[in-house]
């Protein structure tokens, strides 16, 4: 059975995003695994409504900031998947690690 690691990386902040994962990306490759990505996803805006007190109508205006976000999938290579999870990234990364396990075509369920 083989397992696919999808990594999903969010971040404010455009340019170290992009560092990062294709940082990343390049060493997953320079080992020999096979690696999809990254796919960029439209960038989310977010507004965040800020209040000067509890008091109703008493507010600031809104803060918006936008976010960013890449995903790359990783087929077999647990190891590298492994690693890849016990890795420190800056605190301004979002990092989401999800592994799925994928049955080969003509596998029999019980």
């Amino acid at each position: 059975m083989t397992f696919v690691t999808k990594l999903r990386f969010q971040s404010g902040n455009r340019y170290e995003l992009e560092s990062e994962v294709s940082d990343l990306k390049s060493m997953i490759e320079r080992k020999g695994a096979e690696c999809k990505g990254p796919h960029a996803e439209p960038p989310e805006r977010i507004t965040v409504p800020q209040y000067k007190s509890l008091q109703p109508g008493d507010a600031y205006s809104a803060w918006d900031y936008t976010v960013y976000s890449r995903k790359l999938e990783i087929h077999g290579n647990d190891h590298i998947a492994r690693e890849i999870g016990h890795m420190d990234f800056p605190e301004s990364l979002h990092v989401e690690i999800e592994v799925e396990q994928q049955k080969p075509a003509g596998h029999l369920q019980k």
